[in-house]
């Protein structure tokens, strides 16, 4: 049990949203305070979804939603955030960035206990935006008493976080691999989603923006011999649709739209392949890949500066091209349907790397520990 002073530690999580708002950093910090609200004292501050305060138990997680005014280049505009985490008093504040709200909110507050960054990932796309907020994203985080970042490419090649390897720890996501398992029904949706795609099947699953590198994936089908499927979707949605029509590959391509939670693992079960060719540092790390590795399969990915080539090890649970190279992506996914025992090896693989080193029972533990560590320096 994490205790200061004969009691459990005060902790208080702060993000934009929380359960049942779905997202990398929302779904990321509903399973960590789910598998900690035991040994701590827990509360979750975000932002609410309208104008007014509430108050809820979520699976036994203590959640307060402060009233949200307004929305700024994806960031709730909360003024009463400060306020309440001045007023829980918490030993550690465990903020999860980037999040703007949240780093004023804690300057203003000045909370005495420690402060724990979770850096999801570097501001790339609102960069005019984000060279005006630069002096205060750097002012809190100086003030931070750790910062946790999911993989080493992503202290290494950060442009902030490279200047502050002396208080950053890695500390990797991670997956429930049970949530994944190949149960009996489970099969049959497999073998449905087989007969409806044919054998060869290439899955993605992730929004379509342009730093996912969608385009990349249709552009190369022109060469593979296979089937894409393609899950949710997003802006660019209709133009990719119309450059796979462009292209002459409609036929190659099935564009699913939005899985549900439930039918995910049966699409990742049913795939040959997984494909993530995103092209720009704003995939910081890419967890759909660790879905994939959870269910057995070889994930192809891109070179990026980021978590994306932690997460999938070249040669050992897939394979890896360089990014925006449409021709280099279709002569591996090639080879990776062409070659049966590869993809058996490389799936293998990647599920042992997931028991080992990305589950949530590991991430918790190891955030615990860290909060152990910070609050036992005071004592």
């Amino acid at each position: 049990m994490t205790e200061s002073a004969g009691r459990k530690l005060r902790v208080v999580q702060v993000g934009k949203y929380y359960w049942p708002v779905r997202g990398g950093i929302e779904t990321y910090t509903y399973h960590l305070c789910n598998r900690i609200k035991d040994k701590v004292d827990l509360t979750v501050l975000v932002s609410n979804d309208c104008r007014r305060f509430s108050e809820e138990d979520i699976e036994g997680v203590h959640v307060l939603r402060v009233p949200r005014w307004a929305e700024l280049a994806s960031t709730p505009i909360s003024p009463g955030l400060g306020k309440r985490l001045k007023q829980l008093d918490p030993d550690i504040v465990h903020v999860h960035l980037p999040n703007p709200m949240a780093e004023v909110a804690c300057l203003l507050a000045k909370p005495r206990g420690k402060i724990v960054v979770m850096y999801h990932s570097d501001i790339i796309k609102q960069k005019m935006l984000f060279k005006l907020y630069r002096p205060i994203d750097w002012k809190f985080l100086k003030r931070a008493d750790a910062i946790i970042a999911t993989a080493p490419q992503n202290v290494e090649f950060s442009p902030v976080l490279s200047r502050l390897k002396e208080k950053t720890r890695v500390i990797a996501m991670g997956v429930e691999p049970n949530d994944f398992a190949l149960t009996p029904e489970r099969e049959r949706k497999v073998a449905e989603l087989r007969a409806r795609f044919g054998g060869r099947i290439i899955f993605f699953v992730g929004r379509h923006v342009y730093y996912k590198g969608l385009e990349f994936l249709v552009r190369a089908m022109a060469e593979v011999d296979g089937h894409a499927v393609i899950g949710s979707d997003g802006p660019l949605t209709a133009s990719l649709q119309s450059l796979a029509r462009e292209l002459g590959v409609e036929k190659k391509i099935t564009f699913v739209g939005r899985v549900s939670d439930e039918d995910l693992p049966s699409y990742y079960h049913a795939s040959d392949v997984f494909c993530l060719p995103s092209i720009a540092r704003s995939e910081a790390f890419g967890l759909v890949q660790i879905e994939a590795m959870a269910c057995g399969k070889p994930v192809v990915s891109t070179r990026l500066t980021t978590g994306v080539v932690y997460a999938n090890l070249d040669g050992v649970t897939g394979l890896t091209v360089e990014p925006k190279d449409a021709h280099a992506l279709a002569g591996v996914l090639g080879k990776m349907l062409g070659d049966p025992a590869l993809r058996e090896r490389l799936g293998t693989q990647a599920l042992a790397r997931v028991r080992r080193e990305f589950t949530h029972d590991l991430n918790a533990r190891k955030v615990l520990e860290l909060y152990e560590e910070l609050t036992r320096r005071t004592t």
